[in-house]
Parts: structure tokens; C-alpha cells; sequence
């Protein structure tokens, strides 16, 4: 052995009897073992966290020239993105990153509902999960205001009143939430540092409670099969692997196709077709003029469609918070004796389907200005929404299921 070696062995028993630095490395990667037929379904994860970082870090950039001030926010924004050297880079990463956020988080989210891993014993893990899908969607609210450009105010105004609707502290909230009686100034600071703060530290928290209840319970996979039931002498799972090195490679090569196409969004399409940014968000905010079409950015719009089907604002706004919140009681909704889609009956796997329709559907008629013919599409979907969650307990209890292997099995 060498003295450099001797000295890296010397300074790694002097952390650990500090901090804990082998033994986490060993139970959250080198022996942690995940099972051995994780599919492309499982990039998402790994892929979250991933633009988590890109976030935070080209958040604390921006955060550096930016001015959460109602007379110099739009100003600020220009500079950033004619005068800031690589400015315009690290505004498309963060604003394209929003986008991406979504969209691994609602992959992920769709591969839980595929294999079922809100089932037992993943509960608590699913229900972290929800409260961070929460948190990332309230992060996205407060920053979308901060470009204070003309979607981004009446925006912000528009889902802000929507507090108004909840009786007896409706008021009261609206102004707090607003810091003022209207849109303005304070507003923009109360969101600045909610966005940039309070936020972020939250996610930071729940996304760390996220992995340790991941790596309590165990990882799921497309089986639905427990991996720790079936262990050799040694106490290691038969159908696991160490998620290190072998799916830290895999997740490596995951990372590398997305950021292909995350390059080419940024460099050539950051806009997204008006989706990522919208046209009216590169007009200033102003306050007398109302745009013809206020909407969501394109992540808040199935939510929105569901809030316009309903004529009464109060049953809206309550029918919007349950469309989210219902996630969470998927876990004792699911009746199911398997968890996997794979062993499932055709039942849950139409309700699956149209689930994902609607949401696609609400999703596009959200970016359209009310019509009597969307509205109907609207509330039809807005049914066939809350029908797959409502009536799980009867589908999937009364369903035939196919038997469930054992072990893992590598399709």
C-alpha cells in the first residue's frame, strides 16, 4: 500500500468517526440493493433530482442580477438576457427546467400508477411524494410572477382571487397572499421570496425524506415483486443489485439522452411554441390592459380546465384542490390483491387509459379560451378524471387478476 493510499485511508477514518460518511455510501448506494428489472420507466426519478439541481443552481445565478422590484423586474429580466454574459443560457435553462420538471415528475408519477408503488408498504413513501408534487407546484406559481410580464400578472391575479371563493377567510387570505389589495410591488416581493427561499428549503426537505422512506421500504419494480422476501445466506436479495455501480451507470446513460434533448429545447426552441414561455410574458405588466386570453402555463392547465367546467366558483376552486389532494388516498383506494398493471385486468388497465386521455385532454382545452363546446368536452373529461379515482374501489376489487410470480422476471 502506498503513502497516498495510507493518508486517503487515514483521512476517510478520521470523517467517519465524525460523520457517517461510509456508512451512508454503503446504505444508500454500494449496498443498497434495488431489483434487477428496473425499466426505462425508472429514469424519472434519478431524472427529477437531476433538474432539481439544474433549478437551484441557475436559480442562484439569475437571483444575482434579477430585481424583485414591480418597476425594475421586467427591466432586469432584459439585461439578464442581453447584457449578462451567458445570461440568456441560464435564463432558458431555468425556464425550460421548469418545464422539464413537470414532465419527469409526471412520468414518475405515471410509472406509480403503472406498477403500483402507492401500495403497501409504500404509503408513506407515495404520500411524501404528493407533498412534494404540492410544493413544486406552488414553487412554479410564486416564480411564474417574477418575469412580471403581462401573463404573469394577470396570471398571478387570476389563480390569487380563486382564494377569495373559500368562505370566511377568503378575503383575508387573497390580501395576504398579495400583500396588498391588488397585484403589485409587494406581491412581487412576497413571491420573490417565497420562490427563492422558503420554497426551495421545503422541497430540499421533503425530496430527502423522499429517498430514506424509498430506501426503507425498498425500491418497487414492474412486478409488484417484494425483492427482500427472497434473500441468500448472507441476508442480500436474490433478484437485487447494488444500485452502485449498476444503476448509477444506467442512470449516467439516462441523464445523458435527456440533456440531448434538453440542449436542443434550450438552444432551439426555448419558448416551446409558446407553451415554456408564453408571447404576452415578454410584453411588460400592465395593470390597465387586460390580455384577451388569461391562462396557466401549460403544467397548471388540466386543473384549470376542471376549475372553468364548473359553473359556481366556490365548487370550482374546491373540485381544483381535489383533482391534486386526490392523489393521496390512492394508497386505500386501490382495492387491487397485486400492485403491478402487468397482472392487473383489463378493467384498470381501460381506467388507466382513459385517465391519462383526460388528463391529455384537459391539459389542451386549459390553453383555449372558453367556448360552450369546450366547456362541455371540459366537463365531460372533468368526470372521466375523478371516475378513475372514485371508482377504484369497485374496479379493481371486482376484476380478474393474472397470478403474480414469485421472483422478478426480466421482460
Amino acid at each position: 500500500m502506498n503513502k497516498c493510499q495510507q493518508y486517503m485511508d487515514c483521512l476517510v477514518a478520521w470523517i467517519d468517526a465524525r460523520f457517517p460518511m461510509t456508512k451512508m455510501w454503503k446504505e444508500h448506494l454500494s449496498e443498497y440493493y434495488a431489483p434487477k428489472n428496473f425499466n426505462l420507466w425508472y429514469f424519472f426519478g434519478s431524472l427529477a433530482l437531476l433538474v432539481l439541481v439544474n433549478q437551484i443552481l441557475t436559480g442562484i445565478w439569475l437571483t444575482m442580477f434579477y430585481k424583485p422590484d414591480a418597476t425594475l423586474a421586467f427591466a432586469s429580466v432584459e439585461y439578464i438576457m442581453r447584457d449578462v454574459e451567458w445570461g440568456w443560457l441560464l435564463r432558458y435553462m431555468h425556464s425550460t427546467g421548469a418545464s422539464a420538471f413537470f414532465i419527469v415528475v409526471y412520468l414518475h408519477m405515471f410509472r406509480g400508477l403503472l406498477y403500483g408503488s402507492y401500495k403497501e408498504p409504500r404509503e408513506l413513501l407515495w404520500l411524501t411524494g404528493v407533498v412534494i408534487f404540492l410544493c413544486l407546484m406552488g414553487e412554479a406559481f410564486f416564480g411564474y410572477l417574477l418575469p412580471w410580464g403581462q401573463m404573469s400578472y394577470w396570471g398571478a391575479q387570476v389563480i390569487i382571487s380563486l382564494f377569495g371563493a373559500i368562505p370566511v377567510v377568503g378575503d383575508e387570505l387573497t390580501t395576504w397572499l398579495r400583500g396588498d389589495y391588488v397585484v403589485s410591488d409587494a406581491t412581487l416581493n412576497r413571491f420573490f421570496s417565497f420562490h427563492v427561499i422558503a420554497m426551495p428549503l421545503v422541497l430540499c426537505g421533503l425530496v430527502l425524506v423522499h429517498v430514506l422512506a424509498l430506501h426503507t421500504v425498498g425500491s418497487n419494480n414492474p412486478d409488484g415483486v417484494e425483492i427482500k422476501k427472497n434473500k441468500d445466506e448472507k441476508g442480500r436479495p436474490l433478484d437485487g443489485i447494488p444500485f452502485h455501480p449498476y444503476y448509477t451507470v444506467k442512470d449516467i446513460f439516462g441523464v445523458g439522452v435527456f440533456l440531448i434533448f434538453f440542449s436542443l429545447v434550450v438552444f432551439y426552441l426555448p419558448e416551446g411554441g409558446g407553451y415554456f414561455l408564453e408571447d404576452n410574458n415578454f410584453i411588460p405588466a400592465d395593470p390597465l390592459k387586460t390580455p384577451p386570453h388569461i391562462a396557466p402555463v401549460w403544467y397548471f392547465t388540466p386543473y384549470y380546465s376542471i376549475l372553468r367546467a364548473i359553473p359556481d366558483k366556490l365548487l370550482g376552486v374546491i373540485a381544483m384542490g381535489v383533482s391534486v389532494g386526490i392523489f393521496a388516498l390512492l394508497p386505500w383506494l386501490d382495492r387491487s390483491p397485486v400492485k403491478s398493471i402487468r397482472y392487473k385486468g383489463i378493467l384498470s388497465r381501460i381506467a388507466l387509459g382513459l385517465f391519462v386521455v383526460s388528463v391529455l385532454v384537459l391539459g389542451y382545452l386549459g390553453t383555449k379560451a372558453p367556448t360552450p363546446e369546450t366547456t362541455l368536452l371540459a366537463r365531460i373529461f372533468s368526470v372521466i378524471y375523478f371516475a378513475f379515482f372514485l371508482l377504484m374501489p369497485v374496479y379493481t376489487r371486482m376484476e380478474k387478476t393474472r397470478p403474480v410470480p414469485t421472483r422478478v422476471t426480466m421482460k
